[in-house]
């Protein structure tokens, strides 16, 4: 059986992959209960982006532009994917907004209010899947969309 990948079909599989991505972390957020860091919420942005392209590109897929856009976006998810997952490993420093800072016990107000601004560090990983951790999927993910991408665009071209 041999099912080729025309325009429209790219849309179509760049669409539920990222539509996957997404509610996967909305159940690890909401059901399972896992607080994600700040970069697990940036790592989300180029996949509620790439859900608009594919709306829109499924409608224009004779517009090569709209396939550059798809590459383009997970590429950007690549960075920072890689980036988490080199902070998760050490290779590169924290960002600040992912530090947990230093509280002051003897203040109530700034207890209290940090109980509901809890910052979870980029550094820690609260789930894995087969050893991997959830940023290192994305980056796994987001190589290989970038990797066929460019292959398809290639062989459209040619």
């Amino acid at each position: 059986m041999n099912i080729a990948l025309d325009r429209k079909n790219f849309f179509i599989v760049i669409f539920f992959i990222s539509l996957f991505s997404i509610v996967g972390a909305l159940y690890f957020e909401f059901i399972l209960k896992l607080k994600p860091c700040i970069l697990c919420l940036y790592q989300r942005i180029p996949y509620i982006i790439l859900i608009f392209i594919c709306l829109i590109g499924y409608n224009y897929s004779d517009n090569l532009f709209w396939h550059y856009l798809v590459i383009l976006v997970f590429f950007i998810s690549v960075l920072i994917s890689g980036y988490h997952v080199g902070i998760e490993n050490s290779l590169f420093p924290e960002l600040s907004t992912c530090k947990a800072s230093n509280l002051d016990l003897t203040d109530k107000k700034q207890l209290l209010q940090s109980l509901n601004n809890q910052i979870v560090s980029c550094k820690d990983v609260l789930f894995r899947i087969f050893g991997l951790s959830l940023a290192t999927i994305n980056l796994i993910i987001s190589l290989t969309v970038v990797a066929l991408g460019t292959i398809y665009i290639y062989h459209e071209k040619n």
